[in-house]
């Protein structure tokens, strides 16, 4: 095909394919950088977010390490463990980074789950998931696919504290009800 013909073909057809991923690359480009803004939480959206209790859990001078503390987060019917381990967790707070709380429902069917001192891991004894309380409440092995919801912990005046959840409790649409 001549150069000529390729010329009018691509008149004749409106836009070069050239032309056209250009002129497309650059409108995406451009809706890109204009979207973080569209999606920036409003203060309205900040409003509309739940609004976690803050409970009193233990006091930081009563945990040694291998204690456990059972509580209730962040309503009554939402069994939880806290628990002071030997080493640092993810998202562990206090000496070494080592207390920690989950939600005590298994992720898989909501059987509550026991804590395993000698093993350091949280089980599920109606099909046996494990997970990890040290890397975040992460699935080790069992038919759950979800790591456990991890409570947010904070220390006020020598008191741990939960303040939050992250991750969804078993059976809830919403973990504020």
């Amino acid at each position: 095909m001549s150069e000529d013909q390729k010329r009018s073909d691509r008149h004749r057809d409106g836009l070069a394919r050239r032309d056209f991923l250009r002129i497309g690359g650059m409108a995406g480009l451009a809706a890109g950088t204009a979207l973080p803004k569209r999606l920036a939480p409003t203060e309205a959206a900040a409003a509309e977010a739940p609004r976690y209790p803050v409970v009193d859990v233990a006091p930081l001078t009563k945990l040694e390490p291998g204690t456990t503390v059972d509580f209730s987060y962040p309503d009554s019917d939402s069994p939880s463990l806290l628990v002071r381990l030997d080493g640092p967790a993810d998202g562990g707070i206090g000496p070494n980074e080592s207390v920690v709380a989950f939600s005590l429902l298994c992720t898989h069917k909501g059987c509550p789950l026991n804590f395993k001192s000698e093993r350091n891991m949280l089980i599920c004894p109606c099909h046996w998931s494990s997970f990890d309380p040290a890397k975040a409440g992460r699935l080790v092995i069992g038919q759950a696919s979800d790591p456990l919801p991890q409570i947010t912990l904070r220390i006020t005046d020598g008191i741990v504290q939960a303040v939050g959840v992250s991750g969804l409790i078993y059976g809830r649409h919403t973990n504020i009800i």
